[in-house]
């Protein structure tokens, strides 16, 4: 028979099982994650924007700016393309698919609750708005844009800021996925696979 003289606080130091941990809460209750998501965007967007904003005033095209010798360099590149320039004379349809990203990305974050996930998702968010931004401002015009690259590291393709959070919120999203980490904040077991 248990004694019910202790006051709750003790008996909870006595089963240490049963002590709910304060940083971690039921999924039910863990908060939507939909501002930290915006917020992490909009960090990286800025610093995407401004970036591009002292290349292009300060780069001229044709004359990097080495930063450990030939290895890694800043060099302004107009990119009409995707990743590794692909897709050069379809800047209308990258523009299409930024779009449905972002929109895409804002009403799945409406619901979400895992911090990782909504880390994962900002990063993707801010790199689509920034080349977004680029390919409706710049050169040759709407929707036509061409991307500013500016980072050179050996033979990997020029990238931007943009591209940076693109590729890094990708892989975050993708390691949460294969670990098991759901967007709703709970983790899947392999018994419940």
């Amino acid at each position: 028979m248990v004694s019910t003289d202790r006051p709750a606080g003790e008996e909870a130091q006595a089963n240490p099982a049963s002590t709910p941990d304060p940083d971690v809460s039921p999924p039910a209750q863990s908060p939507i994650r939909l501002r930290m998501l915006l917020a992490i965007a909009a960090v990286l967007l800025a610093f995407d924007l401004v970036t591009k904003i002292l290349v292009v005033q300060f780069i001229e095209p044709g004359n990097p700016i080495r930063i450990i010798g030939d290895v890694v360099t800043l060099k302004l590149i107009r990119n009409p393309g995707a990743a590794f320039s692909m897709a050069t004379g379809m800047t209308w349809l990258l523009s299409l698919v930024a779009v449905g990203v972002v929109i895409g990305v804002v009403r799945f974050g409406r619901k979400l609750r895992s911090l990782w996930w909504a880390i994962g998702l900002g990063m993707v968010l801010g790199g689509a708005l920034g080349n977004l931004i680029d390919r409706f401002f710049r050169a040759p015009g709407p929707m036509q844009g061409h991307v500013v690259d500016f980072v050179s590291v050996g033979w990997w393709p020029v990238f931007n800021v943009a591209d940076s959070g693109i590729v890094c919120g990708a892989v975050l999203l993708v390691a949460l996925t294969l670990f098991g980490f759901e967007p709703d904040g709970t983790r899947r077991t392999a018994e419940s696979a």
